[in-house]
């Protein structure tokens, strides 16, 4: 967190051209949050315009959008998600791009014993004991969905189901982890970068799940021309370097 408030006030001076002073309305998946924060300050600083953000899980975002929530941007954590906004009609075709990539790991409170987690059923089912893991709901938020895809094909699926606390959101299971609510979490390693209550014990083998990546898009209903100057300064050197100091991996432009 110090390293990317330390990185936002080096960027300001050069973070984007001037712009129109618009506000902005974005729905973005709760692991932005931290680094897509850090950069609307830093393209408001350059001359950019308000940005308005909520957060929260991908699916539930696409169907709001869906429903008629008015939004100039979706940014979500995984491709089904954005499918489902596109197959709704409310995302402006040629504007969906990728732009982030992440990795899957396994917390614990700052305060636990464990420091190390091996990922095999025996040592999983001591750490857990009779307590919880916290994740995304399994079937709904990217989160969940990428850590059942991780569970089931490392064998540890019927070890964790009986204890799972699913949230709607990736950042309400890192606070269950980080007030001591659930003994593990499986989050996003960019949450786990913004949040001071947890430690990484374990990192998720990237090709137990399918590929995490974030694709933004402009929606159907934005009349916005600020719209496309946010998402081409998120493309920006400037921005990729928030996005990069948070954990992101940042797609080539």
């Amino acid at each position: 967190m110090r390293r990317l408030a330390i990185l936002l006030v080096a960027v300001l001076a050069f973070a984007a051209p001037t712009f129109a002073a618009d506000r902005l309305v974005i729905f973005a998946a709760a692991s932005l949050k931290t680094a897509l924060d850090a950069a609307a300050t830093a393209y408001r600083a350059g001359g950019g315009g308000e940005a308005a953000i909520s957060y929260g899980g991908s699916l539930a975002l696409a169907r709001q959008i869906v429903a008629g929530a008015p939004a100039d941007i979706f940014a979500s954590a995984d491709e089904e998600s954005m499918d489902e906004a596109v197959k709704g009609g409310v995302i402006r075709a040629g504007t969906r791009f990728d732009l982030l990539s992440n990795r899957l790991v396994v917390v614990a409170p700052k305060s636990a014993a464990i420091e190390a987690l091996a990922l095999d059923r025996y040592a999983l089912a001591k750490a857990l004991g009779d307590g919880r893991l916290a994740t995304g709901e399994v079937e709904t938020v990217p989160v969940g969905k990428y850590a059942k895809a991780s569970l089931t094909k490392l064998g540890l699926w019927e070890v964790v189901e009986p204890h799972l606390a699913m949230t709607d959101n990736v950042r309400a299971a890192l606070a269950f982890v980080a007030r001591g609510e659930a003994k593990l979490g499986i989050v996003y390693a960019t949450d786990a970068a913004a949040e001071p209550g947890v430690k990484i014990v374990a990192a998720i083998p990237d090709d137990t799940h399918p590929p995490i990546r974030y694709p933004f898009a402009i929606t159907a209903a934005s009349r916005d021309e600020a719209a496309a100057q946010f998402l081409g300064f998120l493309k920006s050197p400037a921005a990729r370097e928030i996005f990069k100091a948070q954990g992101f991996g940042v797609s080539a432009p």
